[in-house]
């Protein structure tokens, strides 16, 4: 089962071009993390290659494999040739919050419905091989307040949890502000607790990375 906190995405835009039977795909793939960044990159794909054959394209949004958030397309090829192997290959390729655009410009060599199936799932999968990915992680920001007498005590604690500082105040007592991932952050606030004797108060922020 795929962690919903962490899981790979695309670290930036990726294509390549393949040439089959004359035919020529370039499969472009991005990080989406919504519907709607999904529908502003199609626009965008169809706007750079407005004299294409077809641009199809398919996304999953979310978690790897999700099925909340999918969209798909054939743009013209014959039903079911296009958009659902390319979206197949997404839901399996273990990465979220991704979508894929292949652009495919006729050579004049018909690929039949087979071999459209495999060249426009290909695409995706080649394009994929040499994608880079970076891990996506769910994170809090949290602030909270200690006294004096704990903050060599908090200062330790931070590592361990994962937790980024990101400032720190001193006046009446000692201010915090961390981000640490999600997962982790039960176990901040119960050491806190402890420090403090079950009189700590927590102000968080929920962060998207």
């Amino acid at each position: 089962m795929t962690d919903s906190a962490r899981y790979p995405v695309p670290a930036t835009r990726h294509r390549i071009e393949q040439v089959i039977d004359r035919s020529r795909f370039l499969c472009t793939i991005e990080r989406v993390r919504t519907t709607e960044d999904a529908q502003a990159f199609i626009k965008e794909m169809n706007a750079e290659f407005p004299d294409a054959t077809h641009n199809c394209w398919a996304y999953v949004v979310g978690t790897p494999g999700s099925t909340d958030r999918i969209g798909m397309s054939d743009d013209g090829e014959p039903h079911g040739t296009a958009g659902r192997p390319m979206l197949t290959v997404l839901s399996h390729c273990g990465i979220g919050e991704i979508a894929a655009v292949v652009t495919r410009y006729y050579g004049g060599i018909k690929l039949g419905t087979g071999g459209l199936v495999k060249a426009y799932g290909g695409a995706v999968q080649e394009a994929l091989a040499t994608l880079a990915t970076v891990e996506r992680v769910d994170t809090v920001t949290v602030t909270f307040a200690v006294g004096y007498g704990q903050i060599g005590a908090v200062q330790q604690l931070l590592p361990t949890v994962d937790a980024e500082l990101l400032e720190q105040q001193f006046e009446t007592d000692a201010q915090f502000t961390v981000r640490l991932p999600r997962s982790q952050y039960p176990l901040l606030t119960t050491a806190i607790q402890n420090l403090m004797r079950g009189s700590a108060v927590f102000h968080l922020t929920e962060s998207t990375p």
